[in-house]
């Protein structure tokens, strides 16, 4: 079953591109170009707040991986004795011209159900506003001493530090064409000024050579922890489920990733995919059996009200190498000095 507004098949498809799809791609690529270069030049403002900005961000429209991602940046930023606060747009939510602080017990309906899952792992404050500059402004001033911007790539008003580019390792680009004509947002180029890139890669062999790490990049897994149950009773590894029918949930950018990682650990899967960002109703679980129904933690934030005793969330956990944590807090522990001797400097402050 699947339910999900799927990308236009020549996006990653060997597929003609419609002419009407390659004409509107001129005129998007000539203004995102042309807002870019404003603000890289100074014709527009860019606002600092005082603290280090790392924003993590993708190129394509739609997922890549970015949540655990951010999850997995405050986690260890925290075990490094820093303050980390994420700042989000809270994609999906009832109001956006509101902002809101999301807290682990948040409505996702008021404040989106990514910063609820974040709030939730990251354990530190999360600000969903569609104004960056001042959701991120208010972190600093509830005390973070650095921001977390997810999905923040091309919200070029808020000046940043370090940006971090997520990319899907099956997808990558797709047709390499920018929007309408292909998935880009910004082109491909443009990943090259970031100062890391971070490939989301596929947890199956069979997938294995088509989904590598290039020069450059760094390769991240989502590693998949135990089934949580929904309503009560006890975790259970995925290997329980194994040889077994389930129904599996995903109202994600990219589902196949998903039920293609339950299908690595012997699980057959009843896939059944949503649009990313779908609010659930109970009816939407509905299948007409009492199979196990396995969903992502995305997902499980917004059905709890109405979940069933079989019903659980599949946590994943972002793992990196060793060696990109280094470069990064390095490159932190570099940006501290360098914004306290801005601040002193004649002239100098936010």
């Amino acid at each position: 079953m699947s339910r999900t507004r799927r990308a236009p098949e020549w996006w990653y498809a060997d597929a003609a591109v419609p002419p009407l799809m390659q004409a509107l791609s001129w005129p998007y690529a000539a203004i995102s170009g042309l807002r870019r270069r404003a603000y890289l030049s100074g014709w527009l403002r860019r606002t600092r707040i005082g603290v280090p900005v790392l924003v993590v961000g993708n190129l394509i429209a739609g997922g890549a991986g970015k949540t655990p991602l951010v999850i997995a940046l405050c986690q260890r930023l925290r075990a490094a004795g820093r303050m980390p606060g994420v700042a989000s747009r809270g994609y999906g939510r009832g109001d956006e011209s509101f902002a809101r602080w999301a807290e682990a017990d948040s409505d996702p309906a008021q404040v989106g159900d990514e910063p609820v899952l974040i709030a939730r792992n990251a354990q530190c404050p999360v600000r969903t506003d569609r104004d960056r500059v001042a959701g991120a402004r208010a972190l600093a001033q509830a005390g973070c001493d650095v921001v977390v911007c997810d999905d923040g790539l091309q919200h070029y008003p808020l000046a940043r530090d370090i940006e971090i580019e997520v990319i899907d390792g099956g997808r990558r680009y797709g047709n390499g064409r920018l929007l309408p004509a292909g998935p880009l947002r910004e082109p491909a180029a443009r990943g090259a000024a970031c100062e890391f890139r971070v490939v989301n890669l596929a947890d199956t062999q069979a997938q294995a050579r088509f989904d590598q790490a290039s020069f450059g990049e760094w390769p991240m897994r989502l590693s998949p922890g135990a089934a949580r149950p929904l309503r009560r009773g006890c975790e259970l590894a995925l290997s329980s489920f194994a040889g077994q029918r389930v129904h599996a949930v995903a109202g994600i950018a990219e589902p196949r990733r998903f039920f293609e990682m339950l299908k690595a650990h012997g699980i057959a899967v009843v896939p059944h995919a949503f649009p990313d960002h779908h609010a659930f109703v109970a009816s939407d679980l509905q299948f007409g059996s009492d199979l196990p129904l396995l969903m992502t933690e995305k997902d499980a934030v917004k059905c709890a009200g109405f979940a069933q005793e079989h019903h659980y969330s599949v946590p994943v956990q972002a793992q990196l190498p060793e060696a990109f944590w280094v470069a990064l807090l390095d490159r932190l522990e570099q940006l501290r000095g360098d914004i306290a001797a801005s601040a002193t400097a004649p002239g100098g402050g936010t």
